[in-house]
């Protein structure tokens, strides 16, 4: 048998109690106590919260196989700081007639009615005070959260810089995946375009820190960051592959959002094989009734006539377009300087392959990724540029294009259209339609969002989720 001093330092405690530390007094008590040479089991790094650490365990197993006699200690609540594990400890030593020396505490019986009622009081104190230390910890984060600060390490495409995240060189290849995946590319073809990992990829057009927001458990918080992608974007990318549904053939699937929570519907069918959009979070804390498919589509070209005759609609278009013209404030470094810094690691590579720091197959692989890298910003750079132009061009000639819509007959177009030409229009002019309990919004490209009323396009409203189209529908079989 022999002696056993167990050291245990938890993050918190390192500053104040340092294993080295704890160790020499456990061997200054076990020598002035004549208890022979002396074995550490040192936790470092450990909570006391439970036994599941490596030297604990050990503990366990040479108490349970009777090779322990004494027990030196620094503090009771190096041991546990759960009262339940710590009367765990107490019943077994006492089985096992292990004897525990604590430095701060002194010998306590085990015993003896007293000895046990004080180590009882020393597992309350010592739970107590990491019930303390979480409460206060969890305060912190809350606080920490509501005033819009990331709690963890900084994600892809930003640094932590005075605990405030700051978009960095990857910020351009975070907003491409969102672009890419907005335009339904799967994930593999997203990894393969912008050279980052699939599973990467994925967390990232998941993760709402790239608008902006901050997370704290299941809840998010407006953040202090500046946001690398918009609303528009970022439900664009999740519509592209709905968790556990595949994506409906309806012209409207994926633009239709709940008013009320902001989801995206879902299409189901009832019995006549009648597509109908439902939120998905309806009975989960979302009261939105479903909404017919025609009757959406209807609201959708209505959404299109107001567009080509309503003069405040379109005096409020030119003020968008003349926003649009304006120079758009850059989210981080930009893809051009990004480019030119991705080049200088190419270059950095090529010295060390050429000095034989790396072997040839770390060289290829490193090259390919930057190439990809350089690729893509390069060709999103070229994207950009288009864009402006094209938005130029739009507000140049949007007094043309104002007298055009208005001898455009939506109803006849859209009666005579086929399904791809009609997808056409709903991809390239509608944004989202949302859907209200009493009403319906029709968001078209660049402009305010469009009321439209359920009797408008054949809809009712009830106090239950209703589908059904005055009079519309056709009998049931």
């Amino acid at each position: 048998m022999t002696t056993i001093a167990y050291v245990r330092v938890s993050t918190e405690d390192q500053v104040e109690f340092s294993p080295d530390a704890q160790a020499k007094r456990c061997k200054d008590l076990a020598r002035l106590r004549d208890l022979g040479p002396v074995t550490v089991l040192a936790d470092e790094g450990w909570s006391g919260k439970n036994l599941e650490r490596p030297k604990m365990r050990e503990l366990l197993t040479l108490v349970k196989a009777d090779a322990v006699s004494d027990l030196v200690i620094w503090r009771w609540d190096r041991l546990s700081r759960d009262q339940g594990d710590f009367a765990t400890l107490v019943k077994l030593f006492e089985r096992h007639h292990v004897k525990v020396h604590s430095v701060n505490e002194g010998d306590l019986d085990l015993a003896s009615a007293s000895g046990r009622m004080q180590i009882g009081v020393h597992g309350v104190f010592a739970q107590y005070y990491r019930d303390q230390i979480v409460e206060n910890t969890r305060m912190g984060q809350r606080q920490a959260a509501e005033q819009g600060r990331w709690l963890n390490r900084a994600p892809t495409g930003y640094n932590m810089i005075n605990g405030k995240l700051v978009p960095n060189e990857m910020a351009p290849l975070v907003r491409r995946i969102f672009s890419l995946r907005a335009a339904g590319a799967s994930y593999p073809v997203v990894s393969a375009d912008v050279g980052i990992e699939y599973s990467t990829a994925r967390h990232i057009s998941l993760n709402r820190v790239y608008l902006g927001e901050v997370r704290l458990g299941d809840n998010w918080f407006k953040g202090i960051h500046e946001p690398l992608v918009d609303e528009t974007t970022f439900a664009a990318a999740q519509r592209a592959n709905p968790t556990g549904q595949r994506r409906s053939k309806d012209l409207l699937s994926g633009k239709v959002r709940c008013g009320l929570c902001g989801r995206i519907a879902g299409v189901h069918y009832n019995d006549r094989n009648q597509a109908i959009f439902r939120c998905r979070h309806r009975g989960q804390g979302c009261n939105q009734p479903g909404r017919s498919s025609n009757g959406l589509h209807r609201a959708t070209v209505l959404g299109l006539r107001v567009l080509a005759s309503d003069l405040e609609l379109q005096s409020a278009i030119r003020h968008q377009l003349r926003e649009h013209r304006a120079t758009e404030p850059t989210r981080g470094p930009s893809a051009s300087s990004v480019v030119a810094s991705l080049k200088l690691k190419e270059r950095k590579l090529l010295d060390l392959y050429y000095a034989d720091k790396i072997d040839a197959d770390c060289f290829a692989v490193e090259q390919q990724r930057l190439k990809i890298q350089i690729t893509t910003l390069e060709s999103e750079i070229d994207h950009v540029e288009r864009e402006r132009s094209s938005r130029d061009r739009a507000a140049n000639r949007f007094e043309e294009v104002a007298e055009f819509l208005s001898n455009l007959d939506f109803d006849e177009i859209w009666t005579h259209a086929s399904v791809a030409e009609q997808r056409l229009l709903v991809e390239d002019l509608v944004d989202a339609v949302r859907i209200f309990p009493d009403r319906l919004t029709v968001q078209v490209a660049g402009a305010p969002p469009i009321l439209v009323t359920l009797q408008e396009v054949g809809l009712t409203q009830g106090c239950k989720p209703v589908v059904s189209e005055t009079g519309l529908e056709p009998t049931r079989p």
